[in-house]
């Protein structure tokens, strides 16, 4: 008997855990931190009961993970129980590395480093105190192992990461859209010529899995008012920045005071650096970081004697969001000018008053799901889907964006 530890999960019921060796992996202060990550950032503002975590989403891809090697098993292909081991351990840590509020402040905390090379780190980090442990789960997690489908669960258009977030995600919206037929979908999964594929009587599964993967794309990760609401966290951020590289002070949680004086670089997250008297590496300290040191720093801000940061932060604080505009062609310059003209700020308030950009969701691209027929044929989803324009295996959606100060309108 394998010893193991349930956990009561809101949305996929009583879950397992090994004990031996996830347990003590989920209980490191890495992991821990999760619990202080919103798994959708501000979308709280629209969807009030989006508050889960990063923590929740990791223990539901994992528990998907241990369902899904299960059913490849069952259907004959070999997995080792290191290959299983490794690969939990993999999607358990796959999210580590997010900073406070997931994806919203991804480039504005460290300079141009990505949660996933953060992630990265932190597993090279972990492996030397576990004296090696992980080292194949970190080769499965880069796909630098022999047997591809392992990483295709972790990371893929059909990975057990997507499986979770979507069907959570939906839950806690409360958005029915994004609800998908997750047990059915892992029943299908199959190996062929070490690729991951689904069984032909599971194409209707995986047709409204990706329909409703762009419908919870469009109301709810890419919803407008959410995009408003981080922006100006990333301004306050910014302005937080430049006051500390100006030399006027800002006062922060701590742990968010290093990275506003410093501009830390990949390079750096390894370096060790002296912080309240203890000597930490730089990925340490940021291990520290999570959303209770931005939201006690915005209430602080709030009563700044900068204008700008005072403002943003208590619009922040109390949902005084800017007003959005969003529409999938640019927009003109001249409508961009008139636009500017008509807010009472100078030019260096402008910059955070006047926020102009684009989001992009690219739907589907190369490698296409795989479809498995029993006669050892295997055909790409294009080829087979009635229900699905092909269009959507190839299209990138944009959408520009204006935010504003909501009082200015154009006359």
């Amino acid at each position: 008997m394998v010893d193991k530890k349930i956990l009561n999960d809101p949305v996929h019921g009583f879950i397992n855990v090994l004990s031996e060796h996830l347990f003590p992996l989920i209980e490191h202060p890495y992991i821990q931190r999760l619990r202080r990550i919103k798994q959708l950032g501000l979308t709280c503002f629209v969807y009030q009961g989006a508050l889960h975590t990063r923590l929740q989403h990791t223990l539901g891809a994992t528990h998907l993970m241990n369902l899904a090697i299960e059913v490849l098993r069952s259907k004959g292909v070999e997995i080792t129980e290191e290959e299983s081991n490794a690969t939990q351990y993999a999607i358990l840590l796959h999210d580590v590395g997010h900073g406070p509020f997931s994806h919203a402040l991804e480039h504005s905390i460290l300079s141009n480093i990505s949660h996933e090379i953060v992630s990265t780190k932190i597993m090279e980090h972990l492996n030397i105190q576990m004296e090696g442990k992980l080292d194949l789960a970190i080769r499965i997690f880069n796909n630098q192992y022999h047997k591809p489908f392992l990483h295709q669960l972790i990371s893929s258009h059909l990975d057990v990461d997507r499986l979770d977030y979507l069907k959570r995600d939906s839950f806690f919206t409360g958005v029915s859209e994004g609800i998908i037929g997750t047990e059915r979908i892992i029943k299908m999964l199959y190996v062929y010529n070490n690729h991951l594929v689904v069984e032909a009587k599971g194409l209707h599964s995986i047709e409204n899995y990706l329909i409703s993967r762009k419908l919870m794309y469009l109301q709810v990760y890419l919803h407008k008012t959410v995009i408003a609401a981080e922006q100006m966290l990333v301004k306050a951020i910014q302005r937080a920045k430049h006051l500390e590289q100006q030399g006027i002070a800002v006062e922060s949680a701590p742990v968010l005071s290093f990275f506003l004086k410093n501009d830390i670089q990949e390079q750096d997250l390894l370096s060790p650096i002296k912080f309240n008297n203890r000597t930490m590496t730089v990925l340490d300290i940021f291990a520290l970081l999570d959303d209770n040191d931005i939201f006690s720093s915005l209430k602080q801000w709030s009563f700044h004697s900068d204008s700008v940061l005072s403002d943003l932060s208590s619009r922040l604080l109390n949902r005084r969001l800017f007003k959005i505009k969003l529409k999938k062609e640019p927009f003109d310059t001249y409508e961009v000018e008139t636009l500017k003209a008509t807010l009472p700020y100078d030019d260096n308030e402008l910059n955070y008053y006047f926020i102009q950009g684009k989001t992009k969701l690219t739907t589907e691209a190369q490698p296409e799901i795989q479809i498995y027929y029993n006669d050892n044929k295997v055909l790409p989803l294009s080829e087979v889907t009635d229900i699905i324009n092909t269009d959507l295996f190839s299209r990138t959606d944009v959408r520009h964006y204006l935010c504003y100060p909501k009082q200015y309108e154009e006359s």
